[in-house]
């Protein structure tokens, strides 16, 4: 008993003690977190983004080689393996006091071996309101909340914007590729099926979930008015598109920029914009051109910073 009372009575074991505090994450785990974090890794590239953008660029010690954006951020942080192949020596080296991860992002074996080691703070986003949601709890475990506050409003106000654009038109019925042999889709409790609603279009796997692998062949029964082949994770382009044509005869085909489409963050306010206007892209294509990337009073949807 003597020897736990020395312990815990020691000034510094006491200053260390009052360093940290508790948060929750979106998979309802309590962390133990030193407060304010000052060597943080991020395990997921449009986090990685969103915390430059709260200002934490000397904070963020270690990124994955797919956290490209911000390109400084890139080019001058340690690279700790991939999202999904992670250097733990190199995690080691780097002595982080939070790590920042994502349950459909990152393996859940290599999340749990980090979790027995440091602390991990795991998002779980589907939706919107989850993507804001995560802002705002990583604003206040970063004590970060006015910037991240700011960033959310403008964001609400973006999408409120190009809500209003939607209401007054038809949605399309599209299908999203995110992947080539086999073919792979985009379905709901995705966050870019919640994207692909916020945009105005209506998803033809609708009644499937996740990541289905579908055929050419039933994606023509479904008969899609638009079919978005995605920058990411596969690198679909324009000779990808007779392939499709001769399925989907009645389809308008486009690229789509998979960073708008499913990096949660900051990345949400210049994908309102970017929304409106693929979607006057695809009316155009349709039917000659019935809708603009304009909100109401003739603000272009584009420029929101």
């Amino acid at each position: 008993m003597a020897q736990r009372k020395g312990i815990t009575s020691n000034p510094r074991f006491l200053k260390a003690q009052k360093m940290e505090q508790v948060f929750t994450d979106q998979m309802g785990r309590q962390i133990s977190i030193p407060f304010p974090p000052k060597r943080i890794i991020s395990l997921v590239p449009s986090q990685t983004e969103f915390l430059f953008d709260l200002g934490l660029k000397e904070e963020v010690v270690g990124i994955t080689k797919f956290c490209v954006h911000p390109r400084e951020m890139w080019k001058s942080k340690p690279r700790i393996g991939g999202t999904k192949q992670l250097h733990f020596d190199k995690i080691a080296a780097l002595k982080p006091g939070l790590i920042i991860g994502n349950k459909e992002e990152n393996d859940r074996s290599q999340i749990e071996k980090l979790q027995a080691r440091y602390p991990v703070w795991m998002s779980d986003i589907n939706t919107k309101e989850d993507a804001l949601q995560m802002m705002e709890m990583l604003g206040k475990v970063t004590d970060r909340q006015a910037e991240a506050n700011l960033l959310i409003s403008k964001i609400n106000a973006a999408f409120a914007k190009l809500g209003v654009l939607v209401s007054k038109n038809k949605r399309p019925k599209a299908a999203y590729f995110i992947w080539r042999k086999p073919y792979m889709a985009a379905a709901k409790d995705t966050y870019i099926d919640a994207m692909m609603a916020a945009a105005g279009f209506q998803n033809v796997f609708s009644d499937k979930i996740r990541y289905p692998e579908v055929s050419l062949a039933e994606v023509a029964r479904r008969r899609p008015d638009v079919v978005l082949l995605s920058s990411e994770p596969y690198p679909f382009s324009e000779k990808h598109f007779d392939e499709i044509k001769k399925h989907c005869r009645g389809a308008v085909i486009f690229l789509a920029d998979g960073e708008m489409f499913s990096w949660y963050g900051s990345r949400m306010l210049p994908a309102a914009g970017y929304f409106a206007n693929l979607r006057a892209d695809v009316f155009n294509a349709l039917n000659g051109r019935t809708e603009t990337g304009l909100d109401t009073d003739g603000t272009d949807l584009t420029d929101f910073h």
